[in-house]
């Protein structure tokens, strides 16, 4: 099969195309003909050595996979052949063939391009994950989203508006605000440039219910102050490089919470069944609709990365596998 490797850790440019044999299906486990593939910027941090998960080389990047089911092996009980899915799986995404889990398999809707199904899983089921299951969200709070025009963000955005919140969506410039906006946020903000602290005063002076917080840094430390009283800081991530400096004082005054959110971690994978079927029905209906901000063939996938890490991507990076079936 056709793939992208990775041999060592370091510039994402180092990503070589080529050849590898056929994974198999063993006990459990799922082969998937990859049609399309999603990228994000975990992807690109664990190429580049940055992340906790450090595989060994030469190993496939990738995570997230939309396709047909190939092969199961021994023990699989809810997945046939030639069925459409979404899949997830620690690597080996960015390739003609893999191997995953059967827990990292849900159904992909007829209806849905498998370029979408690519798009979907990991940022709707972690949109989902954390603002139903962490934080319990309830119709008529107030969400704010860091990093709104990213594929995470953007996912949030989307999702606290199905679940009823009013949703405020922080990005970096006009054009990624304007996008946030037309997927449903109800105001847009900036967080890089001027006092942002001030600024939350001004938009939300009655406080934040919840906070979904991608980036860390600097505005992760800030929304601390804004949390209202049992308020919910989300933390998904660390885009901003650094991971914030939470003031513990300010939690306990509160009596807020901080979250932490591992959507594809194997115990949470494992229950996640409902919320993906509440996200194929979004998706087959239009109620959700992933931003692809950028495509390209297996080959160039290393530039996807590339772009990723520029934050020059608004929306989702896909990696089309198979572009007959992209």
């Amino acid at each position: 099969m056709r793939a992208l490797i990775c041999d060592a850790f370091g510039q994402v440019e180092a990503l070589r195309p080529g050849d590898l044999p056929d994974p198999v299906a063993d006990a459990g486990e799922v082969v998937v003909a990859v049609a399309c593939a999603g990228a994000g910027f975990a992807d690109a941090l664990v190429v580049e050595g940055k992340h906790v998960a450090r595989p060994p080389f030469p190993f496939v990047p990738g995570s997230e996979a939309a396709g047909t089911v190939l092969a199961i092996g021994p023990g699989v009980t809810r997945t046939r052949p030639g069925e459409r899915v979404m899949a997830f799986g620690p690597r080996g995404a960015f390739a003609e063939r893999m191997v995953v889990a059967e827990t990292g398999v849900f159904p992909l809707p007829a209806a849905v391009p498998f370029a979408a199904g690519a798009a979907s899983l990991v940022n709707y089921g972690t949109a989902l994950h954390a603002l139903a299951d962490r934080a319990a969200i309830r119709p008529g709070e107030t969400l704010l989203v860091l990093g709104a025009a990213g594929s995470v963000g953007l996912a949030a955005v989307e999702i606290g508006r199905l679940l009823g919140a009013r949703v405020i969506a922080a990005a970096s410039t006009l054009e990624k605000r304007a996008l946030a906006t037309a997927k449903g946020a109800d105001v847009a903000i900036d967080y890089t440039g001027g006092d942002f602290r001030e600024t939350l005063r001004t938009v939300v002076p009655d406080g934040i219910d919840v906070v979904f917080d991608p980036v860390g840094g600097t505005p992760g430390e800030v929304v601390a102050r804004a949390l209202r009283h049992r308020g919910r800081h989300l933390i998904v991530g660390f885009a901003s490089g650094t991971s914030p400096r939470l003031a513990a004082n300010l939690y306990l005054v509160k009596q807020a919470d901080a979250l932490g959110v591992m959507w594809g971690e194997r115990r949470t994978l494992a229950t996640q069944g409902a919320n993906i079927a509440r996200i194929g029905g979004w998706l087959a209906s239009g109620d959700l609709a992933p931003v692809i901000g950028a495509t390209a063939p297996l080959a160039e996938g290393a530039g996807l990365l590339r772009a990723i890490l520029d934050r020059t991507i608004a929306g989702k990076a896909v990696i089309a596998v198979d572009r007959d079936r992209a």
